[in-house]
């Protein structure tokens, strides 16, 4: 895989990260959502209504256009595992940004997916 490409899967996973980060940051004010069938169109309309939620739905939109130009480059058995990093983004930014933890067993299964990915990044 050429850097160029590397660039490219690189940014789409930012990408996906920043979505999740921002899906995230965006329900954090509206607390625990409980949707039924009667809540489900103001439930919605509370969720959308959050702008860290529009950018992230965003982010994904164009982590998608991305990743077909990443996919276009490079075998997508090569460039799924390495979609497995936003794992360890969004773990590390999720600490810092939220304060969730990291306890032992989660350091570990970041260096292991780590190390997958450098397998497979010069397989």
């Amino acid at each position: 895989m050429s850097w160029a490409t590397f660039a490219l899967v690189l940014l789409g996973v930012l990408l996906n990260a920043g979505a999740q980060l921002l899906l995230k940051a965006g329900v954090r004010p509206l607390g625990s959502l409980s949707p039924s069938w009667a809540t489900l169109v103001p439930t919605l309309l509370q969720v959308l209504a959050q702008w860290p939620i529009l950018a992230g739905l965003g982010c994904y939109v164009v982590s998608v256009g991305v990743w077909i130009v990443a996919l276009s480059r490079t075998e997508v058995s090569l460039a799924y595992p390495m979609l497995s990093l936003g794992y360890v983004v969004n773990a590390l930014a999720a600490w810092w940004l939220f304060g969730e933890a990291l306890n032992p067993a989660r350091w570990a299964g970041m260096l292991l997916i780590l190390g997958g990915v450098l397998v497979m990044a010069r397989s």
